[in-house]
């Protein structure tokens, strides 16, 4: 009797086990695809010395830029004369609150250290507090502080603060792009400026800059992008430009060569022959090349930011994961563990794919490509679309439903933006 009943119970688990496998693969062998933002990318492990390295170079390291900033740009006497730290937080820029000694904490509470004295911007510089602000400063015989020499670094753009402290000063949030900062109203401050190259910056609004502008002359800014959720795509930027064959130290290498380089002006070489552009800043040294492949695993280990509690609706949200794999199409181009095709061999899309405002930017680019981007933390940074043209994530749904005549329902469109919001 004993022996009937485990041979029917193995044969019971048998035929469940049977019916669960046929519920994944049927008599044909077909496989369904893995749903978006699952499964695994298999990605071995990162060096965590390596990344440490990077974090070093990501806050802190200017290539060399100070020849830029300090000996063309002359933003260090601009910073002296006119920028207090309440002028500085109004244009974006964000104060680390981990690096400031108590004593400084309790002269900003008291107000015996004034948020509209530019000394107090030097003091905030000297302790490495300003994100991407890199200076050295010294005392004068008048026995006030002078910005001998500043830089930036990726910190400028790529980081901002929780405002745990108060706005725009926190605990660092690397990776998370600054869309408060105003980097082209900060150029404009430079006296080396033209009349002309001025009105062009001062155009740009804040969260936006255009990379290509000194190459090609013309002004058409897109939004900073996120630094983070990126370690598994193969190619990087809207335009999909960086990629191991351009860039032997890896995609988003190249684009940190390409910014350390064109943008911040550090002391290192770029070349691509796709835009027929060759940059060499290179002063009878090379700080970039070496420190590429750090900066890029400290990137590849910062993590896409999970949304804040209680920010979205979960039922909502649930229907709307259906519809993002089904009615709205979404799950044709935004597959994938990371949420885009381009992890399917770097698969890149014609200029009339985009339902953004603008069209021309890709025209600028390498690859005159788009490549989709990952949406994993996508609440954190509108506006969106590379042009920011979409206001709110309830914008980009709407804009995808006109243009793509799905049809949706004021209810499932709302259900789709919940779920965007829970990625």
């Amino acid at each position: 009797m004993k022996k009937n009943f485990k041979m029917t119970t193995v044969l019971l688990t048998v035929i469940a086990v049977l019916g669960l496998f046929s519920c994944e693969r049927d008599d044909s062998g077909y496989i369904p695809p893995v749903p978006p933002g699952e499964g695994d990318l298999n990605l071995p492990p990162l060096d965590p010395e390596l990344v440490k390295e990077g974090q070093q170079v990501f806050r802190y390291d200017t290539f060399g830029d100070e020849t830029f900033w300090t000996d063309v740009l002359q933003m260090n006497q601009v910073i002296e004369a006119a920028v207090s730290p309440a002028t500085a937080l109004s244009v974006g820029l964000k104060v680390d609150a981990e690096a400031l000694p108590a004593e400084v904490v309790a002269g900003i509470e008291d107000g015996s250290i004034s948020l509209d004295d530019p000394q107090s911007t030097l003091a905030l510089i000297s302790l490495d507090a300003v994100l991407g602000v890199k200076g050295t400063v010294s005392t004068g015989e008048d026995g006030k502080l002078k910005l001998d020499r500043m830089g930036i670094t990726c910190a400028l753009c790529h980081s901002t603060v929780d405002d745990s402290y108060a706005p725009g000063i926190g605990s660092r949030l690397d990776g998370w792009p600054n869309r408060d900062l105003d980097p082209g109203a900060i150029i404009a401050l430079s006296p080396a400026l033209d009349d002309a190259t001025r009105a062009v910056y001062n155009s740009w609004e804040p969260g936006i800059y255009d990379p290509r502008f000194n190459h090609d002359g013309l002004n058409n800014p897109v939004v900073i992008p996120p630094a983070y959720g990126l370690y598994g795509i193969p190619k990087a930027i809207f335009t999909g430009d960086g990629d191991v064959e351009h860039e032997p130290a890896g995609p988003v290498a190249y684009w940190n060569r390409y910014v350390a380089v064109t943008q911040m002006h550090g002391h290192g070489y770029f070349e691509d022959t796709r835009l027929n552009w060759t940059v060499d800043h290179r002063e009878g040294d090379d700080l970039v090349t070496d420190k590429l492949p750090a900066l890029q695993a400290y990137q590849f280990s910062i993590d896409a930011p999970s949304p804040p509690e209680g920010s979205f609706d979960i039922a909502a949200a649930a229907r709307g994961k259906a519809l993002f794999s089904g009615k709205a199409k979404c799950a044709t181009c935004h597959s994938g563990p990371l949420f885009t095709d381009v992890t399917d061999g770097g698969k890149l899309h014609p200029q009339s794919a985009s339902v953004a405002v603008d069209k021309d930017y890709v025209n600028r680019s390498a690859t005159k490509q788009w490549r989709v981007s990952p949406l994993k933390g996508i609440w954190q940074h509108p506006p969106y679309f590379h042009d920011g043209s979409a206001e709110t994530l309830a914008d980009v749904v709407t804009r995808y439903d006109q243009v793509g005549k799905l049809g949706l329902s004021s209810n499932e469109k709302v259900d789709l933006t919940e779920y965007l919001k829970s990625l």
